[in-house]
């Protein structure tokens, strides 16, 4: 159920299990005022008379999650370009403990993208209800055709800088999806970072040479490793051997057990370490619905026992909550509960450069904080001092 309750006066959380990168701490507290973290404390609380209380019950208090991929949700998606979408979007991942996001886009005429980035913007401005909406990643269209997944092959283009100035020009984008083969990419990635975009490759045929040229020119993320690009090969490392080794690459994994196997995914931690994995969901507008037909970018998906597929028999996006992509993780790679949930939290807060305000608990960051148990099911979720899911008791 979700009760959003908007509070000035301050917030004490006590007889918590306080979540950080590296443990649980038992018989935590944490203070909330003005929206922010404003104390952390171990052993009795302070006595705050103006205060609402809130008793974990032991229970983990932990930083809010964080998808940098995520399309749709509850039969809505971003390039619905409507506020609705976007409201009921960020009130179901509220929902699964998600505390902010980026909406995502996929490859369309240049129309239906502005159209949809404009939307994101108006909902920016008014907010949206739920999690935070962070802004824009912007999936496509300067995709390779060849790796095309779910993306509608008739709009994947090669990268245009005076339609990407356009794009730019939104405010709104956050992380740009290319593929770095392509001809004028390079050219889009130095102008996109100049921006402060952050620069991933996803759906590619990419060479590791073309990748290392790509890391030069400012590429520091990979989309949804293993999906949209050509298998690992030893004699041709490609797309995913650079992901693998080098380590200024931030790698987004899809950890449903479907896109990729549970071993793997445990392999991309081993290479990777927690820091420099991000968990995302890439999920489509079947999310939190039956079974059934959807579209995702235009293109028919059939959602069979939660897996939604193109007739082709190509996966189309996911289901997936990102507390179940943490869970996963754990189960997957044998990580504790603070190390697979650094994958969803610090992780992408870092990517964005927003470890100042986001991804851990601490005094003067945003008050972005999740209840859960040690298996991740959500019981509270608060975003900015507010709170806007709360299970029934």
């Amino acid at each position: 159920m979700q009760v959003p309750v908007t509070e000035s006066r301050p917030t004490l959380f006590c007889n918590a299990t306080l979540c950080t990168r590296q443990e649980l701490h038992k018989e935590s507290w944490v203070l909330v005022e003005g929206g922010l973290v404003a104390k952390v404390g171990r052993g009795a609380p302070p006595s705050v008379p103006q205060a609402r209380l809130i008793d974990v019950g032991g229970l983990i208090l932990a930083p809010g999650l964080i998808d940098l991929h995520v399309h749709g949700a509850l039969g809505y998606d971003t390039m619905d370009a409507t506020r609705q979408a976007l409201r009921q979007m960020a009130r179901f991942y509220a929902q699964h403990g998600v505390t902010a996001f980026l909406a995502t886009t996929t490859s369309n005429p240049l129309e239906s993208i502005l159209a949809a980035l404009k939307n994101v913007g108006d909902v920016m401005r008014t907010g949206a209800g739920g999690a935070t909406l962070l802004g824009a990643h912007v999936e496509g269209p300067y995709l390779n055709a060849e790796r095309a997944g779910a993306q509608d092959p008739s709009h994947i283009r090669d990268p245009d800088a005076d339609e990407w100035r356009q794009i730019l020009s939104t405010g709104v984008v956050k992380v740009l999806t290319l593929a770095p083969e392509l001809p004028g990419s390079e050219e889009l990635i130095r102008l996109a970072v100049a921006h402060g975009v952050t620069v991933s490759v996803g759906h590619t045929c990419a060479s590791f040479e073309t990748m290392c040229r790509a890391v030069d020119a400012g590429v520091t993320q990979v989309t949804h490793l293993f999906n949209g690009m050509e298998p690992l090969h030893h004699r041709k490392p490609g797309a995913v051997g650079a992901a693998l080794v080098l380590d200024s690459l931030r790698c987004q994994l899809i950890a449903d057990n479907v896109h990729v196997d549970p071993a793997v995914l445990d392999l991309v931690v081993r290479c990777k370490g927690v820091d420099r994995v991000i968990l995302i969901t890439d999920a489509m507008r079947a999310a939190g619905m039956p079974d059934g037909e959807y579209e995702l970018g235009g293109l028919a998906a059939t959602v069979r026992s939660g897996v939604p597929r193109l007739a082709s028999g190509a996966l189309a996006g996911s289901t997936l909550t990102l507390e179940r992509a943490v869970r996963n993780m754990m189960a997957a790679a044998n990580l504790s509960l603070p190390a697979a949930l650094s994958m969803a939290t610090s992780t992408p807060a870092g990517a964005l450069g927003l470890q100042g305000r986001k991804g851990s608990i601490a005094a003067g960051k945003d008050a972005d904080l999740i209840i859960v148990d040690e298996d991740m099911h959500v019981s509270l979720t608060m975003v900015g001092g507010d709170i806007v899911y709360r299970t029934e008791v």
